[in-house]
């Protein structure tokens, strides 16, 4: 009742009791005029003295007109009112659309009607009361438990001593371990499940590099005897050459002594061997026993394909023996030395694959393979050097670059995953929570294993199939672990909630 229509109702009671009372003690035509007074003056007064009323209260007591809604559906609800929600457009049983609930009236994460319950699991023509149809049994209400967790429950609704409505807790919500949450809230938290499958985990070690030449792939020209060089090839630091292309002309006075000694005992392997321990390339061997003359000078050419890397010989200069005239190395294929920390060298093993990045090539990826482990361990860094090996066939790599080495170790057989997100990390123990559908999830215990690529591995507590929460799971853990504390708290306490819950006393 209004404010109006409370005053207006005391006044019109005040004054047909009066006239009432009078009219009693009176005899003659009073009680005549009273009846006229009744029906004709009272209702005029009582409508006179709402209005008046009316006049005086705030202006302020009148119903805002409210603004229109804005922004997306966020779910649907019942035509009537009723604490029934759909995540998608549906119609009641007598045919009425569902009302679009948007961003800005759902301005509440609770519910404030009452516990909610999906559009498929509640009836529409259900009696206040009665249980919903279909699975009616599924929300009947055992027993109200005190909304600030305290250890007392009721079996009719009440009040605490604050006002408080007590929380009604219904069949099926008693499951052990499971909380039921309602669309409306799935939508509003942004709760995403990923289903749990089997996968390859690359666990990534990454260590910092730089690029080496392949020891096995160099090649140095230095003379045996002590020689006088009479002509150098145009070839310098930095030039490409391949194997057989003459590099200069030496006279050697040692070598050309025992040339001699060759000819006049052709056929003997002693004096071929002497040529040979002087380093005397095969060609000029033979040419020496084609021709039968000594030549007066000796060609040198390059034993390999590659990069000179060094010249230290000039046009007739004095080469001692020993002296390294020229350094060759070959760049097809590289090494890439990488320093991994102790922690992480026990996933690393020979054999195993890994990608390189050069910083001065940030976007190529070259490949390669983990082929030695080197013994000692540096004790300033407490890091361990790998080797890794790789093709460079465009020569792009060059010696003392730096890179950026990762290391795929793990499995290579596919295991049970999930998301890093799906899993809550308490410290002592690991959990994930399963969606059972129709908004109920279950904690699970889990027990991982490896970790990679945003996946951990389960090794205990999921199937494949399962499908986990990967968002908003910390919010559903929480009520889920208030559900539990409650629950042992707020256990029936009489045969009358006893008997409700199906248990015994």
């Amino acid at each position: 009742m209004t404010r109006p229509a409370w005053f207006a109702g005391t006044l019109a009671a005040l004054a047909a009791g009066v006239l009432g009372y009078w009219a009693g003690r009176q005899d003659g035509p009073v009680p005549a005029l009273v009846e006229r007074a009744r029906s004709e003056y009272v209702p005029a007064l009582v409508e006179q003295a709402r209005h008046g009323v009316a006049r005086l209260l705030p202006a302020a007591q009148a119903p805002a007109p409210s603004k229109p809604a804005s922004g997306p559906v966020v779910y649907y609800r019942d035509p009537d009112g009723k604490p029934v929600y759909s995540a998608s457009p549906m119609v009641t049983a007598d045919g009425r659309e569902f009302r679009a609930v948007r961003v800005s009236e759902d301005v509440r994460f609770d519910d404030g009607d009452g516990e909610a319950m999906p559009a498929d699991m509640a009836g529409h023509d259900a009696e206040p009361g009665e249980a919903a149809k279909p699975g009616g049994d599924a929300r009947r209400v055992l027993y109200y438990r005190n909304p600030m967790g305290l250890a007392d429950t009721s079996p009719v609704p009440k009040k605490d001593s604050m006002g408080m409505d007590y929380i009604p807790v219904h069949a099926g919500e008693d499951e052990a371990g499971v909380v039921t949450v309602s669309p409306g809230k799935v939508q509003r938290t942004g709760v995403r499940t990923e289903v749990a499958e089997r996968r390859v985990l690359s666990v990534p070690v990454r260590a910092p590099g730089s690029v080496e030449e392949d020891e096995r792939r160099i090649s140095v020209i230095a003379m045996r005897t002590d020689a006088f060089i009479e002509k150098v090839e145009p070839v310098t630091t930095g030039d490409h050459v391949r194997k057989g292309q003459p590099l200069l002309r030496l006279f050697a006075p040692e070598i050309n002594a025992v040339a001699a000694q060759y000819l006049t005992s052709i056929g003997y392997e002693g004096g071929r061997r002497r040529l040979e321990n002087l380093a005397i390339p095969p060609e000029v061997i033979d040419e020496i026993e084609r021709t039968h003359k000594v030549p007066p000078s000796i060609t040198w050419s390059a034993p390999r394909d590659g990069v000179v890397v060094e010249r230290n010989v000039s046009d007739g200069m004095k080469a001692k023996s020993g002296d390294v005239l020229f350094r060759i190395a070959d760049h097809t294929r590289v090494w890439v030395l990488a320093d991994v920390t102790e922690r992480d060298l026990a996933g690393v093993a020979e054999g195993q694959k890994a990608t390189v990045r050069a910083r001065a090539f940030p976007d190529r990826i070259f490949a390669g393979t983990v082929t030695r482990i080197y013994p000692h361990l540096n004790m300033e860094t407490r890091t361990a050097r790998l080797r890794i090996e790789l093709p460079n066939p465009d020569g792009a790599l060059r010696p003392s670059m730096y890179a950026d080495v990762e290391i795929a170790t793990g499995d290579a057989k596919p295991m049970l995953a999930v998301p890093d997100d799906a899993v809550i990390d308490t410290g002592e123990r690991q959990v994930v929570l399963l969606d059972r559908g129709e908004g109920r999830f279950e904690p699970k215990a889990v027990k991982v294993g490896l970790r990679g690529r945003g996946y951990v591995e389960i090794r205990e507590g999921v199937t494949p199939g399962d499908r986990v929460v990967t968002a908003a799971n910390f919010l559903i853990d929480a009520e889920s672990n208030l559900k539990a504390a409650l629950q042992s708290l707020a256990a029936p306490k009489d045969d009358r909630q006893a008997a409700s819950a199906g248990g015994t006393p």
